[in-house]
């Protein structure tokens, strides 16, 4: 079994992630995550299995096509296909700003250490490392900053509103 990070700490992944094509493949039970083309095709048989039931998209995926659906997912995945592929950022934005997910949002694929703090400040909270990245080591990654300045899923105030918050003459005022 796969171990992946969540919620900053390492697990076991019990989930299994079926790849494009894979209906044969359906287990009966368990736990798995399907790609968003065999969702649509698939929905109401995929909707009666026993276990818990995710999707999985290209980072080129439309989120709002998810929406009606969103509730019936526990593990949204989104595949990066190369490290420097910023679209499933965006992905996960929308998907916890506009369209309200709050289930598990998982970063699949091309996901190395380096990139670990960045998608957490986009609202992914589990992460399945490329094969030659140790999860242990790749815990350190969301302490590589201790501030920063922009907005994020996590943080949805700027670091200047965060200090005036906290800065004694805006108290007394």
């Amino acid at each position: 079994m796969a171990q992946i990070v969540r919620h900053r700490a390492v697990i076991q992944d019990n989930w299994q992630l079926l790849e494009q094509g894979s209906i044969g493949a359906l287990p009966f039970s368990g736990d798995v995550i399907v790609p968003l083309g065999l969702w649509a095709s698939e929905r109401d048989t995929l909707s009666f299995r026993l276990g818990r039931i995710g999707v999985w998209l290209e980072a080129d995926a439309d989120p709002a096509s998810l929406a009606p659906d969103l509730a019936r997912f526990d593990v949204i995945a989104i595949r990066f296909a190369s490290f420097a592929d910023g679209r499933g950022y965006s992905l996960a934005r929308l998907l916890r700003e506009r369209h309200g997910y709050r289930g598990e949002l998982r970063a699949i694929g091309e996901v190395l250490r380096d990139q670990l703090y960045y998608l957490s400040r986009c609202g992914f909270d589990a992460f399945a490392l490329r094969a030659d990245q140790n999860p242990l080591q790749a815990l350190s990654a969301f302490d590589d900053f201790s501030e920063a300045y922009q907005v994020s899923v996590e943080r949805p105030d700027p670091l200047f509103r965060r200090r005036l918050e906290g800065s004694p003459r805006r108290k007394a005022a």
